[in-house]
Protein backbone atom coordinates (compact mmCIF):
# COMPACT_ATOMS: atom_id res chain seq x y z
CA UNK A 1 0.00 0.00 0.00
CA UNK A 2 1.08 3.58 -0.70
CA UNK A 3 1.45 6.13 2.76
CA UNK A 4 1.61 9.74 2.19
CA UNK A 5 3.35 11.99 4.97
CA UNK A 6 2.32 15.97 4.31
CA UNK A 7 4.86 18.11 5.62
CA UNK A 8 6.87 21.54 5.33
CA UNK A 9 10.02 20.54 4.53
CA UNK A 10 11.43 17.30 2.93
CA UNK A 11 14.08 14.37 4.63
CA UNK A 12 15.21 11.01 4.46
CA UNK A 13 15.50 9.76 7.46
CA UNK A 14 12.35 10.06 9.39
CA UNK A 15 13.27 10.66 13.57
CA UNK A 16 10.11 9.60 15.46
CA UNK A 17 12.45 11.70 18.32
CA UNK A 18 11.33 15.24 16.39
CA UNK A 19 7.31 14.06 17.39
CA UNK A 20 5.44 16.38 19.45
CA UNK A 21 3.96 15.26 22.44
CA UNK A 22 0.06 14.59 23.10
CA UNK A 23 -0.75 13.01 19.86
CA UNK A 24 -4.40 11.09 19.16
CA UNK A 25 -1.91 7.99 18.98
CA UNK A 26 1.23 9.27 20.68
CA UNK A 27 4.71 10.22 19.97
CA UNK A 28 5.46 8.63 16.24
CA UNK A 29 5.41 8.90 12.49
CA UNK A 30 1.90 9.63 11.27
CA UNK A 31 0.83 8.92 7.58
CA UNK A 32 -2.40 8.61 5.68
CA UNK A 33 -3.56 6.43 2.60
CA UNK A 34 -5.56 9.81 1.64
CA UNK A 35 -3.25 12.01 -0.72
CA UNK A 36 -6.00 14.60 -0.15
CA UNK A 37 -5.43 14.79 3.58
CA UNK A 38 -1.56 14.88 3.27
CA UNK A 39 -2.17 17.68 0.70
CA UNK A 40 -4.02 19.28 3.74
CA UNK A 41 -1.52 18.35 6.35
CA UNK A 42 0.95 20.12 4.25
CA UNK A 43 -0.55 23.31 3.82
CA UNK A 44 -1.14 23.78 7.36
CA UNK A 45 2.80 23.08 8.45
CA UNK A 46 3.63 25.35 5.61
CA UNK A 47 1.12 28.38 7.27
CA UNK A 48 1.93 27.68 10.32
CA UNK A 49 5.68 27.14 9.92
CA UNK A 50 7.36 28.20 6.64
CA UNK A 51 9.03 26.55 4.58
CA UNK A 52 7.42 24.21 1.28
CA UNK A 53 4.45 22.26 0.88
CA UNK A 54 5.95 18.81 0.64
CA UNK A 55 3.81 15.21 0.15
CA UNK A 56 6.40 12.19 0.92
CA UNK A 57 4.96 8.87 -0.53
CA UNK A 58 5.62 5.70 1.37
CA UNK A 59 5.45 1.83 0.19
CA UNK A 60 4.53 -0.34 2.99
CA UNK A 61 3.55 -4.21 2.89
CA UNK A 62 0.33 -4.11 4.40
CA UNK A 63 0.67 -7.93 5.38
CA UNK A 64 2.84 -6.66 8.16
CA UNK A 65 -0.76 -5.55 10.21
CA UNK A 66 -1.93 -8.77 10.26
CA UNK A 67 0.81 -11.39 9.95
CA UNK A 68 1.80 -10.72 13.99
CA UNK A 69 5.50 -8.93 13.12
CA UNK A 70 3.88 -5.89 14.56
CA UNK A 71 1.71 -5.20 17.93
CA UNK A 72 -1.08 -3.13 16.19
CA UNK A 73 -4.07 -1.42 17.48
CA UNK A 74 -6.85 -0.66 14.63
CA UNK A 75 -9.92 1.44 14.99
CA UNK A 76 -12.30 0.76 12.14
CA UNK A 77 -14.22 4.01 13.22
CA UNK A 78 -15.17 6.14 15.90
CA UNK A 79 -16.17 4.71 18.71
CA UNK A 80 -15.62 5.11 22.56
CA UNK A 81 -12.65 3.04 22.72
CA UNK A 82 -11.00 5.39 20.35
CA UNK A 83 -12.02 8.26 22.09
CA UNK A 84 -10.45 6.65 25.35
CA UNK A 85 -7.41 5.69 23.12
CA UNK A 86 -7.20 9.56 22.02
CA UNK A 87 -7.95 10.79 25.14
CA UNK A 88 -5.04 9.02 27.14
CA UNK A 89 -2.56 9.99 24.77
CA UNK A 90 -3.86 13.69 24.43
CA UNK A 91 -3.82 13.92 27.80
CA UNK A 92 -1.22 15.89 30.03
CA UNK A 93 -2.17 14.58 33.13
CA UNK A 94 -2.53 10.62 32.64
CA UNK A 95 1.50 10.50 31.02
CA UNK A 96 0.14 7.71 29.57
CA UNK A 97 2.63 5.21 27.47
CA UNK A 98 1.48 2.08 25.47
CA UNK A 99 3.67 -1.01 23.74
CA UNK A 100 1.92 -0.98 20.02
CA UNK A 101 4.29 -0.39 16.85
CA UNK A 102 1.68 0.45 15.02
CA UNK A 103 -2.05 2.28 15.57
CA UNK A 104 -4.39 2.55 12.57
CA UNK A 105 -7.71 4.85 12.85
CA UNK A 106 -9.77 8.21 12.33
CA UNK A 107 -8.04 11.35 12.83
CA UNK A 108 -9.58 13.75 15.72
CA UNK A 109 -9.51 17.30 14.50
CA UNK A 110 -8.53 20.24 16.70
CA UNK A 111 -11.70 20.66 17.96
CA UNK A 112 -11.27 17.94 20.01
CA UNK A 113 -9.47 20.25 22.84
CA UNK A 114 -12.62 21.33 23.63
CA UNK A 115 -14.59 17.75 23.79
CA UNK A 116 -11.78 16.60 26.07
CA UNK A 117 -11.66 19.47 28.53
CA UNK A 118 -15.56 19.08 28.51
CA UNK A 119 -15.14 15.21 29.21
CA UNK A 120 -12.27 15.54 31.39
CA UNK A 121 -14.17 17.72 34.04
CA UNK A 122 -17.21 15.27 33.80
CA UNK A 123 -20.13 17.53 31.32
CA UNK A 124 -19.67 14.65 29.06
CA UNK A 125 -19.43 11.22 29.53
CA UNK A 126 -17.43 8.96 27.87
CA UNK A 127 -20.55 7.67 25.07
CA UNK A 128 -21.56 11.33 24.61
CA UNK A 129 -17.37 12.32 24.09
CA UNK A 130 -17.31 9.46 21.22
CA UNK A 131 -20.71 10.27 19.82
CA UNK A 132 -19.82 14.14 19.42
CA UNK A 133 -16.66 13.27 17.70
CA UNK A 134 -18.40 11.41 14.78
CA UNK A 135 -19.33 15.09 13.76
CA UNK A 136 -16.00 16.67 13.36
CA UNK A 137 -14.07 16.15 9.82
CA UNK A 138 -12.48 12.58 10.43
CA UNK A 139 -9.88 10.93 7.78
CA UNK A 140 -7.40 8.26 8.77
CA UNK A 141 -4.10 7.87 9.91
CA UNK A 142 -1.31 5.28 10.43
CA UNK A 143 0.76 6.00 13.44
CA UNK A 144 3.96 4.14 13.40
CA UNK A 145 5.77 4.23 16.86
CA UNK A 146 9.02 2.44 17.04
CA UNK A 147 11.80 1.47 15.08
CA UNK A 148 10.88 -1.65 14.24
CA UNK A 149 7.73 0.03 12.61
CA UNK A 150 9.14 2.72 10.73
CA UNK A 151 12.21 -0.19 9.04
CA UNK A 152 9.16 -1.09 7.35
CA UNK A 153 8.34 2.16 5.69
CA UNK A 154 10.56 2.43 2.17
CA UNK A 155 10.13 5.88 0.80
CA UNK A 156 9.15 6.24 -2.89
Amino acid sequence: MILYHGTNVDFNKIDISKCLPYKDFGCGFYLTDIQKQAKHMARRKFDAFGGGMVVQEYFFDDQLLVNGSLAVLKFDKVSVEWAQFIYKNRSRQLHFHHSYDVVIGPVADDGVAFLMSQFQHGYINEVAFAEQLKYKQLSNQYCFLTPKAIKTLKRL
